[in-house]
């Protein structure tokens, strides 16, 4: 099973776009899959359900640092290769998709407003939407770990 279709597994089972994203990662970065799904559980929604920033952007942001990050012994360039990157997984998704805000991608629909969740759930935004960012932000991340190191 690759990157993406274990994101999706995890989105597919009740997990949100952040955790699913992470722990596609996680394992081989070092983070035990459980820890990533309780660290990336905030960020669902767009951080807690609030829409700021796409959660499947934060989990992919999340396995940046967990590669590239800066650690206790760490130079400062690690910090500023890391923002680097960063910046490229937003620049990126915002390509593919025309914003890294949770609210725009979910068509400006409040999903902690009942009658705009029940809209979003009728046309099936989190499972069309929100799949595709899922697999949009893996696959990001997934160049830049492995591929433009």
């Amino acid at each position: 099973m690759d990157r993406s279709e274990k994101a999706l597994e995890y989105f597919d089972n009740k997990f949100n776009c952040a955790q699913s994203v992470l722990i596609a990662f996680a394992g081989e970065l070092g983070l035990s899959d459980d820890d990533s799904l309780k660290v990336a559980c905030a960020f669902g929604g767009g951080i807690g359900r609030q829409q700021l920033t796409c959660g499947a952007v934060t989990g992919a942001a999340m396995a940046l640092g967990l590669k590239f990050g800066k650690g206790i012994n760490d130079e400062d360039e690690k910090k500023i290769q890391t923002y680097e990157k960063t910046v490229a997984l937003f620049d990126e998704f915002t390509k593919l998709n025309g914003s890294t805000n949770c609210r725009r991608l979910l068509n400006d629909l409040d999903m902690t407003d009942a009658d705009d969740h029940k809209t979003i759930v009728e046309l099936g935004l989190f499972q069309t939407n929100c799949r595709k960012y899922v697999a949009d932000a893996v696959s990001i991340a997934e160049k830049m770990i492995y591929i433009s190191k």
